[in-house]
């Protein structure tokens, strides 16, 4: 059903963003005023209202949202597409105990919006590989991850 709008993560969005999947986030960039949109897959719903997602943390996803905090993700599960909009602050700017230069991000949720256009559903979730060593994208996911459960 289209066009539905929540305050919180509904507990289907819930229940996916426990686990490592592909987002959309979007950001204002700092440089231009305009949109900045990345994928980004370590990502970890702690409650209703929260969202922890890690970043490089030279990324330009970290400077827009020093500069302007709101965000959106976009999600597709459940059959559908949801934006996810909130206020993004920079937690840590280098993770603990991962190998990598990671930035730690919160988000508050402050909104949930179902936007499937109407009289359709997605039927096919998008998947995707890891094109690096299967065991090393494995021990660092699960560290990342960790972290993110931690927060």
């Amino acid at each position: 059903m289209a066009n539905q709008v929540e305050p919180i993560l509904i507990t289907p969005l819930l229940d996916e963003l426990k686990k490592e999947r592909f987002v959309t986030i979007a950001t204002v960039d700092y440089e231009t005023g305009g949109p900045n949109v990345n994928a980004i897959s370590w990502i970890f719903a702690k409650d209703e209202k929260t969202i922890f997602f890690a970043v490089d943390n030279r990324s330009r996803i970290v400077q827009n949202i020093q500069e302007n905090n709101q965000v959106v993700l976009n999600v597709i599960v459940n059959e559908s597409t949801y934006s996810i909009s909130g206020e993004a602050t920079l937690e840590a700017e280098l993770m603990e105990n991962v190998p990598l230069k990671l930035a730690l991000v919160k988000i508050n949720v402050l909104e949930v919006r179902d936007v499937m256009f109407y009289g359709s559903k997605i039927i096919v979730e998008p998947q995707y590989d890891k094109t690096y060593d299967q065991e090393a994208a494995m021990r660092l996911d699960r560290q990342v991850m960790d972290e993110m459960k931690r927060a």
